[in-house]
């Protein structure tokens, strides 16, 4: 049991829409690596891909029975919104941000913070190796 996690997580997608994956990174509170994962999500645009990325985060950490969650993304839009900070105007975004909002209710705390794309080196290696293996010729 985990009561502590950072989690860094990233989605993208090649072309816009097009196919895309999600990665997550997690961490213990001591900066260990718990984990690492990808999954091929299909054809989705960047930020659904985000959004999707952060949902597989939270199932990880539910996994992990973890209590409190950092989370680092480096979409500045989705932190924002996921802090409601914007609202989220897109119906394919808002379904998904109810889905962050209901599985975070199994967590006592969660932070979204947005972290330049360098400092996500690890989620981003994984959604891009997700995507390689998905899309060869």
């Amino acid at each position: 049991m985990k009561s502590m996690l950072k989690i860094y997580t990233d989605g993208g997608a090649r072309g816009n829409p097009g196919p895309a994956a999600a990665g997550v990174a997690i961490f213990d509170e001591k900066g260990k690596l718990v984990g690492k994962y990808s999954k091929f999500l299909g054809k989705a645009t960047n930020n659904q891909a985000e959004y999707q990325a952060v949902i597989y985060a939270l199932e990880k950490a539910c996994e992990l029975k973890a209590k409190k969650l950092k989370l680092f993304l480096d979409s500045e839009i989705v932190v924002q919104q996921l802090n409601r900070k914007y609202k989220v105007k897109n119906s394919d975004l808002a379904s998904l941000f109810v889905r962050i909002w209901n599985a975070s209710q199994n967590f006592e705390s969660i932070e979204y913070n947005h972290i330049p794309r360098e400092e996500n080196k690890l989620a981003d290696s994984q959604v891009n190796f997700c995507l390689d293996q998905n899309t060869k010729a």
